[in-house]
């Protein structure tokens, strides 16, 4: 019997296209470790905030699409530079372990509101992407994972874009890189950490707001963000682009898995593969040496 090669490429397509989003998410785990040494366990649970208040905004309050987006974001940015100023700033100065204990705790506090809020009833988001599918040939590939690749890698680009060129996402690359050179040539180090959460709840909203479109909404979704774990560790806890390929890759080997041997090898290969190549590069594939292994 021959090999279907057609198959192959359909599941390679679904997953690279798929890792574009896992990029995104990534991204929120980037942005944070970057400005503050620490890894955000409660990003889902911003991905779950973000997902919850477009559903309120759109669906209860009737708000049109674009004005429950904006609304959706503004609301979470907000959160977010409310739990840096009132949690995340009184720790500065503290052990890396106490910050890291901190998120983990205001994971479960935010799961705790959104539960006793909302409920734990599971909710149909709007469908914001389009879901008609793509043809390559006799390829077939669903709508919706094409555009939220493309979503993702339009808003990486954007913070790239960002972070390189403009005069506060420089000042928040060096306050990044050396907080007390940066503070002593006069950058706000406090004010740009608040940014870096800022931006990475919104991110996170973001993500949020499209993983709900295309499955289901429920506190679950918080749960999603773990699994975005082995992108940040193979692609290296500091780099941008290290999310972008690493998340590429994964998608690329979660769908493979999922096509050919089955869902449940799916979450375990992953980690197979980030602990192969760790063994090479322990610092992922763009992660500096200097990054303080927890």
């Amino acid at each position: 019997m021959s090999f279907d090669w057609i198959a192959l490429a359909e599941f390679s397509l679904i997953g690279i296209f798929s890792g574009g989003l896992l990029a995104l998410i990534a991204l929120g785990f980037v942005l944070i470790y970057k400005g503050t040494g620490v890894i955000n366990f409660a990003m889902g649970e911003f991905m779950m905030l973000g997902a919850y208040f477009f559903y309120t905004a759109n669906v209860i309050w009737s708000l049109p699409t674009w004005l429950a987006l904006i609304a959706t974001l503004a609301a979470v940015a907000l959160a977010a530079a409310l739990i840096e100023r009132a949690i995340l700033r009184p720790l500065s100065g503290q052990p890396v372990i106490s910050v890291l204990m901190a998120t983990i705790g205001l994971a479960s506090a935010l799961h705790g509101v959104v539960d006793a809020v909302w409920g734990g009833n599971n909710y149909e988001m709007p469908q914001l992407l389009p879901r008609k599918a793509f043809t390559f040939g006799d390829l077939l590939i669903p709508g919706q994972v094409v555009w939220s690749f493309a979503l993702a890698i339009v808003i990486i680009a954007a913070f790239m874009v960002y972070f390189r060129y403009s005069k506060t996402g420089i000042a928040m690359r060096a306050a990044a890189s050396d907080p007390m050179t940066a503070y002593v040539l006069g950058i706000d180090v406090r004010k740009t950490q608040r940014l870096t959460w800022v931006f990475a709840g919104v991110v996170g909203a973001v993500a949020g707001i499209v993983v709900g479109a295309m499955t289901s909404l429920s506190p679950a979704l918080g749960g999603a963000a773990l699994g975005v774990l082995a992108v940040i560790i193979l692609g290296g806890l500091d780099s941008i682009a290290g999310a972008i390929v690493a998340g590429l890759i994964i998608g690329l080997i979660e769908s493979l898995t999922a096509g050919y041997l089955g869902g449940k090898v799916r979450d375990i290969v992953p980690y197979v593969t980030v602990l192969l190549i760790l063994m090479v590069k322990p610092y992922g594939l763009f992660g500096t040496r200097q990054i303080e292994r927890l």
